[in-house]
């Protein structure tokens, strides 16, 4: 009786394990890595993973996929991606005349339609969505897998200073404003105060760290030729960072900050616009990543004379970044920056398009896929994804991924409207969207 009873046990376990996989049938596959398709192949999930990939698979008690020719490639990654700024307006941050619960509430909502728009993950470069990852991770909200930065981290008049010029000067950390209090940006001067800082932002939960080096469109008082950040406090950020086992990125926008960072030991360069090909050069032979964006000017209008100009400097940039960054070699990466506006994160997947005008369609998939989750694993031990490998559509992988209607490999633009071409969504092993058997 009882061999009965651990037979019968051993049975029903594995038919509702059996019950929780899918198999997607004759599909061509991207595996985000190789340019030429496996043809006409089945894929086998099973939880959270990707089991098994070839032809003809068996497989009893599983949801099956008719996939009928069409292309399945990696869920896709935004590397700079910020969950809390993205879908939230100016005026709530900026003029404050909201509170963290709004942002909360948006961010939330709008962690879902990100993901309905087929990315999967995101390095969030600043922010604090450390809520809204605990509850996707954990099942209860829809949304994409979140790398957080936490709060970005500058010197007082840096990119990260929101404090009004009126405002009587902060003297302590504990005079800190309440956006740097609930985690969406922080000042911080002096070795001491950005190693605390710094071990204050890992302690929430940060996987890297954000810091300025340079300065912004969006801060009020700090031009894009500045330098931020003294040698002495950049090398104290990044070894408290590497101390932790994860990395640095930096803010920064010319050589000067850029070779600064890079130098100190800093591992991503977010934006990098002006830097000369000796700068970009330094950045390839030490392994330093790229985190460019490819902006037109019309993806963004600033109230502020001076961020407006800032702006048309930056998009007058873009093209020559790109081809010199492609020339020499550096590692480049995919993220889109879109800040205040949910009308504008709609033009996500169109960003991602545009990588059009400097690189193959294989090549702007790839940098979006597997290049992206490379960058990722900069995060070492801080890395919350480490089960499998991201971006790739492989066995053991993590089961994010996307079914096409068309080959994107031959045609870009196919990504650009995700709502009628992207079939099925799927991550962690989770449907979340399926219009194919419709």
């Amino acid at each position: 009786m009882k061999k009965l009873f651990i037979l019968l046990y051993v049975l029903t376990s594995y038919q509702l394990f059996a019950q929780n996989g899918t198999l997607i049938k004759n599909v061509d596959v991207f595996d985000g890595k190789n340019e030429q398709l496996r043809k006409g192949v089945d894929v086998l999930i099973q939880g959270n993973k990707v089991h098994k990939i070839a032809k003809n698979i068996k497989a009893d008690s599983v949801e099956v996929i008719e996939g009928n020719g069409k292309t399945l490639i990696p869920g896709l990654i935004d590397a700079h991606w910020h969950t809390t700024y993205a879908y939230t307006p100016a005026e709530v941050l900026l003029l404050n005349q909201g509170d963290m619960p709004e942002v909360a509430i948006r961010s939330m909502k709008g962690a879902e339609q990100t993901l309905m728009r087929g990315f999967t993950t995101v390095r969030d470069p600043g922010g604090n969505p450390f809520a809204i990852k605990k509850l996707i991770d954990s099942g209860e909200y829809p949304g994409h897998r979140i790398l957080p930065s936490g709060p970005f981290m500058s010197q007082t008049t840096g990119h990260a200073d929101h404090y009004c010029i009126l405002d009587e000067p902060r003297t302590t950390s504990g005079d800190r404003s309440y956006w740097e209090r609930n985690m969406m940006s922080i000042t911080a001067d002096g070795v001491p105060e950005v190693r605390k800082t710094t071990r204050e932002i890992l302690k929430y939960g940060a996987t890297q760290i954000k810091i300025c080096t340079g300065g912004g469109v969006s801060s009020e008082y700090d031009p894009l030729e500045v330098m931020e950040y003294s040698m002495d406090e950049i090398k104290a950020i990044v070894e408290e960072a590497e101390n932790y086992g994860t990395y640095v990125q930096s803010h920064v926008m010319i050589d000067k900050g850029i070779i600064a960072a890079v130098n100190a030991g800093v591992k991503s360069i977010e934006h990098g616009f002006f830097a000369s090909d000796s700068t970009l050069q330094l950045m390839k032979d030490k392994g330093v990543w790229l985190s460019p964006q490819p902006f037109l000017e019309g993806d963004n209008s600033f109230a502020d004379p001076g961020s407006q100009e800032k702006w048309l400097q930056v998009v007058k940039a873009v093209d020559n970044v790109y081809q010199k960054a492609s020339k020499i070699g550096v590692k480049l990466t995919f993220g889109t920056d879109i800040l205040f506006d949910a009308e504008s994160t709609k033009n996500q997947n169109i960003l991602l398009s545009r990588l059009g005008n400097w690189f193959s369609p294989y090549e702007a998939l790839r940098i979006a896929t597997s290049g992206n989750a490379e960058l990722l694993e900069l995060s070492g031990s801080r890395h919350p994804y480490q089960e499998g490998p991201l971006g790739v559509v492989q066995e053991g992988a993590y089961a994010d991924m996307i079914l096409v209607d068309g080959n994107p490999l031959e045609n870009l633009n196919l990504i650009t409207d995700p709502e009628n071409n992207f079939l099925m969504i799927m991550k962690d092993g989770k449907i979340y969207k399926n219009i194919i058997t419709q």
